[in-house]
């Protein structure tokens, strides 16, 4: 059972039959958790998955006129059944057009043993996070864990996100950057460099970059191939995130031909990752080296040779969202953050 005091000095309980739910902001959110910890809570997710103790997870893409809908949803056995629905709405010309973030949206968390709905909650933040901690966890597992050199495509908000994930499991010390906004791409490197203690250089081309590099993140919005199976060297790590929709493509397919594909799911990756792609190309499902949570579990073997390339198509997951939401909302229940609201009352 949970205790804890709110901000107006309330107390509130919550066990096995809550009766209050928690709205949380982007405030709120953003001040709950350290990335650590949704590295720990994104790894555990997928150790759960693959030892058989999640729902299976949905997904559903819903076109708008100017963007698009991203609608996830999952359960995990984690302090107890949780389930979550997430829905995003992607507009790429929010920024331009009206000052608002891009990708936003609300995460609502339920009690899986009950069905009652504990928090509504922000998810940009955690989207965000536990993008870049799957990164952290692939990285961990799948690079070589000298990696010195790292190569970013993009120059967002997800991109310093990435570039944190990796310094945090791996040695990096210079970073190419690549993108079509040279501005942002200075920005990026004059904030990043300062920040992380990095050399980071802006790339003139990809090859270049991707030959001196060990580990590579494309995080854009692209719809055709930025990276082709020429430009990487040997032992590269490559985290494929940008492609969380059927339309999107940031790799050529005939780099997952050729090299060890490891997914964070399967079935998602076939309809909306790099890998959808590639079987379109001529790629099979068996071709498909592991799930990221088999890795873990030591089902499947990690990288076993250093001048092998390795691709992680990460394409974003319910069980991501649920277990990082989960730990939100534990952390505002012991911390008396969020408002108190009833959708029964």
């Amino acid at each position: 059972m949970f205790v804890c005091k709110s901000s107006d000095g309330d107390t509130r309980t919550s066990g096995m039959k809550p009766y209050q739910s928690l709205l949380l902001t982007r405030h709120d959110v953003s001040s709950l958790l350290k990335f650590e910890e949704y590295v720990i809570a994104v790894e555990e997710a997928f150790r759960l998955h693959a030892a058989g103790k999640a729902t299976k997870p949905g997904l559903l893409h819903v076109d708008s006129t100017e963007g698009e809908f991203h609608i996830k949803a999952g359960g995990l056995k984690l302090r107890k059944q949780y389930f979550a629905l997430k829905v995003n709405g992607g507009f790429f010309h929010n920024a331009e057009r009206f000052g608002m973030p891009n990708i936003q949206g609300v995460i609502v968390l339920f009690d899986g043993d009950n069905g009652y709905p504990l928090a509504v909650m922000d998810s940009r933040i955690i989207t965000s996070y536990r993008t870049g901690a799957a990164t952290a966890v692939a990285a961990k597992y799948l690079a070589k864990a000298d990696s010195k050199t790292a190569t970013i495509f993009g120059s967002g908000v997800q991109a310093r996100i990435q570039l944190r994930a990796l310094v945090s499991v791996l040695p990096i010390k210079t970073v190419y950057v690549l993108g079509r906004d040279q501005s942002k791409l200075k920005d990026f490197q004059q904030e990043m460099s300062k920040e992380l203690g990095l050399q980071i250089e802006l790339a003139e081309a990809p090859a270049t970059a991707l030959q001196n590099s060990d580990v590579c993140v494309t995080c854009t919005p692209s719809r055709r191939p930025i990276i082709t199976a020429q430009d990487v060297a040997p032992g590269t790590f490559i985290a494929a995130v940008g492609a969380d929709s059927p339309d999107k493509q940031e790799l050529d397919p005939e780099l997952l031909r050729q090299n060890k594909v490891v997914v964070d799911l399967l079935d998602q990756c076939a309809h909306v990752g790099e890998l959808h792609h590639a079987l379109d190309q001529g790629m099979n499902l068996d071709d498909v080296h592991a799930e990221l949570g088999e890795i873990i579990l030591g089902k499947k073997a990690g990288r076993v040779a250093q001048d092998e390339i390795i691709i992680f198509d990460s394409t974003g997951t319910s069980l991501q969202d649920v277990a990082s939401a989960a730990a939100v909302y534990e952390k505002a229940l012991e911390s008396g953050h969020g408002k108190d609201f009833d959708f029964f009352q």
